[in-house]
């Protein structure tokens, strides 16, 4: 079994909202998504030791996060500022199990992700993520979130990535979404992001 992550591909995706119902923004709505297809190293069988995939995690949050604000156009000094919500996904190939999207996505995964948004202190939220089994060409919903404190309604948003030759059965998708704001003409009642003290995550 390698122990090294082998990486069939590596993209980035770039979603530009100009107009909405008719309305033409100020500023371009943009979302951008980083997206890594990595051979399964369990594919095929039952291993009750998965942490290998747990360090392929850490791997990945700092190759998608740097792809993703490349993508962006925004560099490292800017990331803290700029860059306000964050999500995360992963399709698992038929031969996999559920389980092994999932050590990518939790235990590493968000260390290097937060680092280059400005830290741990400052980027409280979770990193809303999902994980499915699909076959080639199938796609993920990544929900988004404000970084720094969950329950900012304008921020709540989703992206949808597919690799139409990914995954195969021994492959995983992985995929980071990043954004510089939140949706185009929030105005629905809730929480707001003037309201943010961002001290534990939530508000």
């Amino acid at each position: 079994m390698p122990k090294e992550m082998v990486v069939r591909k590596i993209f980035a995706v770039l979603e530009e909202v100009k107009t909405e119902q008719g309305v033409k923004l100020g500023k371009p709505m943009r979302k951008a998504a980083a997206v890594a297809v990595i051979k399964n190293p369990f594919a095929g069988r039952y291993v009750q030791d998965i942490s290998l995939l747990f360090d392929y995690g850490e791997k990945l949050g700092e190759l998608l996060v740097h792809t993703a604000l490349k993508a962006l156009g925004v560099t490292l000094e800017e990331a803290k500022e700029r860059i306000e919500g964050y999500g995360k996904g992963a399709i698992v190939g038929s031969a996999g199990e559920i389980e092994h999207p999932h050590a990518i996505l939790h235990p590493k995964f968000g260390a290097p992700v937060r680092r280059a948004l400005g830290g741990v202190d400052y980027c409280k939220a979770i990193i809303p993520s999902t994980a499915k089994m699909g076959a080639m060409g199938a796609s993920i919903d990544m929900p988004i979130v404000y970084k720094r404190a969950i329950w900012v309604v304008s921020h709540f948003d989703t992206m949808t990535v597919s690799v139409p030759d990914a995954p195969m059965p021994d492959e995983i998708v992985v995929a980071l979404a990043l954004t510089p704001s939140g949706r185009p003409l929030a105005r629905t009642a809730g929480f707001q992001k003037s309201e943010v003290k961002g001290l534990d995550g939530l508000r």
